[in-house]
């Protein structure tokens, strides 16, 4: 064959290709329609601020991604427990998980440190603490090496003390049975103000109340107004801390799978289901405290002097368990900066 004659049977071929590839594109696309990447959104929570960013992200998911990814939101740990849905995400089980970063402290021991209570004072203060790029950096990196991906990290809620008799004043605590996390950087800093922390999972939390073997409950409005606490105790303290936050995180095995298009809507639209997601928040949370009160729950403010001391105690009891361990000074001193930089 001549090269004139070659070089025409290559046009020819690669026209013919080029043809082949066009007409196959559709069909491709209806594929990946019939077909879509399953991303399961797992959370322990239910109609809180956790839930609120699950059904945010879904929905500019599904959006964005014109169904090539298929969400499925799974709430109240229909999936199971916290520590199997963490285990889960890292392995591609689950896609995706949202709960508070202290649970992932199995994982590594430092996200702990987002459990310390007084760095903020108040959910303001608290959503521009999730805004500091450097506080964002630390906290979505952690599980980089552990199979997760961070995507967001957002506040969840303050916390409230629950009582069957009024706290109204500092010395009201004192030799009070209250449930608290159980995170040593909040043990230290309650038993600093007289109370004796009980380690307790929420499940159990409204029985123990029922029966007297606890005087109280670190939660929130939130949970305690969903779940009719008020039959057990009506007494609300809205001391603030610790502010619980929520972390986003997507399996790392998965998201690696993902084109590199897919992976980009992932983390944009975890950004914008993260900033809208804050004004939420503050709804969610004065819906609660309106749904407390209108029910016949009572709520508090400690004076102004003792909730300033209060803050104080609540910090320095978290600064001493952080000397305890090495390995969450630095870290804690980021998040200390950033709670500077944002006041």
């Amino acid at each position: 064959m001549s090269v004139a004659r070659r070089a025409i049977a290559v046009r020819g071929s690669s026209v013919l290709g080029a043809l082949v590839l066009a007409a196959l594109l559709p069909y491709a696309a209806a594929q990946a329609q019939n077909n879509p990447v399953v991303m399961k959104i797992s959370l322990a929570a239910l109609n809180d601020p956790l839930h609120q960013f699950a059904k945010d992200f879904a929905a500019l998911i599904d959006k964005d991604a014109g169904g090539r990814i298929k969400t499925e939101i799974y709430p109240a740990s229909q999936l199971g427990t916290i520590p199997r849905q963490i285990e889960g995400t890292q392995f591609g089980a689950i896609q995706c998980e949202i709960t508070l970063p202290e649970f992932y402290a199995g994982v590594d021991e430092r996200y702990a440190v987002m459990s310390a209570p007084g760095l903020t004072d108040g959910l303001a203060q608290a959503q521009r603490l999730t805004g500091d790029p450097e506080v964002r950096k630390l906290i979505l990196g952690l599980g980089a090496d552990k199979g997760l991906h961070g995507i967001a990290l957002f506040t969840s809620q303050p916390s409230q003390i629950i009582s069957k008799t009024a706290i109204r004043r500092l010395d009201d605590l004192k030799g009070k049975k209250i449930r608290i996390f159980g995170s040593q950087l909040q043990l230290e800093g309650f038993q600093r103000l007289g109370v004796t922390p009980v380690a307790m999972s929420l499940g159990d939390v409204l029985p123990a109340l029922q029966q007297g073997a606890i005087d109280g409950a670190v939660a929130g409005t939130v949970i305690f107004s969903a779940m009719h606490y008020q039959d057990a105790a009506k007494y609300v303290t809205d001391i603030g801390q610790p502010v619980a936050f929520g972390i986003a995180t997507v399996s790392k095995k998965w998201y690696d799978s993902l084109p590199p298009d897919l992976q980009k809507i992932i983390d944009d639209d975890a950004a914008k289901a993260n900033s809208q997601v804050n004004p939420e928040t503050v709804d969610i949370v004065a819906r609660a405290n309106k749904t407390w009160t209108d029910n016949g729950g009572e709520l508090i403010n400690l004076p102004p002097d003792e909730h300033v001391a209060m803050l104080k105690t609540l910090a320095s009891g978290a600064e001493a368990a952080v000397k305890a361990k090495p390995a969450l000074e630095a870290p804690y001193q980021i998040l200390v900066a950033g709670a500077q930089r944002i006041k």
